[in-house]
This record gives C-alpha cells, sequence and structure tokens, in this order.
C-alpha cells in the first residue's frame, strides 16, 4: 500500500518504467531550523584549526530530512505516487545568520 513514507521521490522528470498518468501539482517542504551557540562556538573553533563541523552537518541533514518529508506528505495528500523533479534548496536567514531555511520542491504525480 503506498503511503508518504514509500512514496517515489526523485531529481529527475519522469520514473523509469513508469508513465505520469496525471500531474498534481507543485509541491513543497520548507524547514527554518536555528542553530544554537554551542554549535556556533563548535563551528567556529573549526574554522580556525580546520576540519568539518559534524554538528552543522547533523542540523543539515536533519533539517533537509524533514523538508523532503514535509513534500512527501503533502503529495500523499493530493493521492500522488511520486514527486519528480525535486529540487533541494539551502538559505541563511536571521540576523548573523542564525537560521537555516531548507526547501524541498517538486512535482507530485499520479502514475500509470
Amino acid at each position: 500500500m503506498q503511503n508518504a513514507n514509500t512514496m517515489i521521490l526523485t531529481t529527475t522528470p519522469t520514473v523509469e518504467g513508469r508513465t505520469i498518468k496525471e500531474y498534481k501539482g507543485v509541491v513543497f517542504g520548507e524547514v527554518v531550523a536555528g542553530v544554537n551557540f554551542i554549535k556556533d562556538f563548535t563551528a567556529s573553533i573549526r574554522n580556525i584549526v580546520g576540519g568539518r563541523s559534524g554538528s552543522y552537518e547533523d542540523e543539515l541533514i536533519k533539517a533537509r530530512t524533514q523538508a523532503m518529508d514535509e513534500m512527501a506528505d503533502r503529495a500523499y495528500a493530493l493521492g500522488a505516487d511520486a514527486v519528480v523533479g525535486i529540487d533541494v534548496d539551502y538559505e541563511v536567514l536571521g540576523p548573523n545568520s542564525g537560521m537555516l531555511m531548507v526547501t524541498a520542491s517538486g512535482t507530485a504525480v499520479k502514475l500509470g
């Protein structure tokens, strides 16, 4: 049984071996996440000594996953089987760029 957790999500405009029967519309998932002081401090040290910032990477992964899940939920609510042509964008917002916004968008479709 199809649900938002098993929905096909792809950056391609089609699903190989399947036909798009109906376009349900463009769907979005947006997440705005704040980054706390401890992560900022840890990241600033990493900037000085070099290396990757695991705390920021974890926040980025979490926000991207939430945006994709939200987009899939919205597509499912429209009766879609898949979301094609997915694009993920990242922006920083707020004072001192303290907020991370992740937006996932694509076209919800019904497959034949």
